[in-house]
């Protein structure tokens, strides 16, 4: 059975082109284009996942996903024109599962998307009795795949699918140097180009975040001219 997207933009351009991209990719899509008819539609028909923008007429993205969590766990993408951290900081409080600012690429659009899906098969697959997938430590440091939770000293980090990823990717092997290309093939997958300083914004996001639970927190060094490393203790 195929999975349904629902796509709520102001913008048809958008709206058409995205459409175009998932349903060649085999996904159903239904398009709305205020937060209004939006959370009627979601409501009566649910669907697989949402990719809302903020900016709209009639409701904003913000009030639809905080009257969308009041009724379900529907994995949410958000995407913006404004490129503002407060919005993103807002955005993921209310439970929103990625961010992406436009103009942006339709393929990392779908690689999020297809992270996201999974993760949320797993979840159901694990509450069903399924046996569960294993748990990251790293000392401080715990990164559940199944729930996209991560924790440092017990307390809730909340970070975007890329930046999931990118903390992952850098906990694997503590002590070991990645480069930002091997962090972007980590984060977005080997065939999508991204600007090498795309992953230094969201390295110092991160850092940000696990600062604001550990105002000591130092465990993501950066090697200049070399890239990143995760030091366990």
């Amino acid at each position: 059975m195929k999975q349904t997207i629902a796509l709520v933009d102001d913008d048809r351009n958008i709206l058409t082109s995205v459409a175009m991209t998932l349903e060649q990719e085999g996904y159903q899509v239904r398009t709305y284009t205020d937060g209004e008819s939006a959370l009627q539609g979601l409501t009566s028909r649910p669907v697989d996942l949402a990719v809302l923008d903020i900016k709209m007429p009639r409701m904003d993205g913000m009030e639809l996903l905080q009257r969308l969590r009041q009724r379900s766990s529907l994995p949410v993408i958000f995407l913006t024109s404004k490129d503002e951290e407060v919005d993103e900081v807002m955005g993921l409080r209310l439970g929103a599962d990625d961010y992406i600012t436009k103009p942006f690429s339709q393929r990392l659009l779908l690689e999020r998307i297809r992270t996201l899906l999974r993760r949320n098969e797993t979840s159901r697959a694990e509450g069903s009795g399924a046996a569960p997938t294993g748990v990251m430590t790293r000392g401080e440091l715990v990164l559940d795949d199944s729930k996209h939770q991560c924790l440092w000293h017990g307390k809730d980090i909340q970070l975007t699918v890329t930046e999931f990823l990118l903390v992952k990717s850098l906990a694997t092997r503590p002590g070991m140097v990645k480069s930002r290309d091997q962090l972007i093939d980590a984060a977005y997958g080997e065939n999508i180009y991204v600007d090498d300083r795309t992953i230094d914004s969201h390295i110092k996001r991160v850092r940000k975040k696990f600062r604001a639970v550990d105002d000591t927190f130092n465990h993501i060094e950066t090697l200049y001219g070399i890239g990143y490393r995760y030091k366990e203790s």
